[in-house]
């Protein structure tokens, strides 16, 4: 049943080099692809990083491509970009937000900068953002890992992916017989790696840790 709040599975899929280089794997084709049979960094042109959110509640992922790097920022401004787009309108009367990340990466549940971040988030939304981290090695139990990323991996097998348009349009393709589609879209701001926050930026955050294992669950209120 369709609750009127989100619960959103999120995580950042291995990031793909964009250029003239071989792709692991088969893939159906009209005729013969010419390609290197080794991978040559000099022949990479960019690189795709593709951050997804995945609605559990309408089986939809959103796949939003960075260009240089994953940061604590870049995470926060994909789901600005999926609220802004798609949130507010698929969950007109949501009062909270339920987000399920892994325990390390960019949105590490360690770091300070990603709860700084959090704050911005619940502040651009207007809402509680109620934060559940998976314990390290168990990610694998995060829905995205299993009911999205595999589809996407299967679609780009074998192809060599000569810009970030033809990852994208690959991408939109992956879909399942339970009705899954993929939307996507590209985040255009470029992302600052080695920001920092203290300890005392984190105090000043309206933050709310559970009683239970306090270091992964956790919630952050809007404060203006």
């Amino acid at each position: 049943t369709l609750t009127g709040n989100p619960m959103l599975s999120v995580d950042t899929k291995k990031k793909e080099d964009i250029g003239d280089n071989i792709k692991e794997g088969s893939c159906y084709s009209t005729g013969q692809i010419n390609g290197p049979d080794h991978t040559y960094s000099s022949l990479n042109t960019g690189k795709a990083i593709p951050h997804g959110i995945y609605d559990i509640q309408h089986n939809q992922a959103y796949l939003n491509i960075g260009r240089n790097h994953e940061t604590a920022e870049s995470v926060v401004d994909s789901l600005v970009l999926w609220w802004n787009y798609h949130g507010i309108r698929l969950y007109p009367k949501a009062n909270k937000l339920l987000l399920l990340f892994d325990a390390g990466g960019a949105n590490s549940y360690r770091h300070h900068i990603f709860k700084l971040e959090l704050q911005r988030l619940a502040n651009t939304i207007g809402m509680e953002i109620m934060i559940k981290h998976y314990p390290s090695y168990a990610s694998k139990w995060n829905p995205i890992e299993h009911r999205v990323f595999p589809h996407i991996a299967r679609v780009i097998k074998g192809v060599f992916i000569k810009s970030i348009n033809q990852f994208m349009g690959l991408a939109s393709r992956a879909k399942t017989k339970t009705g899954l589609t993929v939307d996507v879209c590209q985040m255009k701001n470029e992302y600052e790696i080695g920001k920092r926050a203290t300890e005392e930026d984190v105090k000043r955050c309206n933050i709310n840790f559970s009683e239970t294992l306090p270091k992964w669950n956790y919630s952050v209120s809007p404060a203006f």
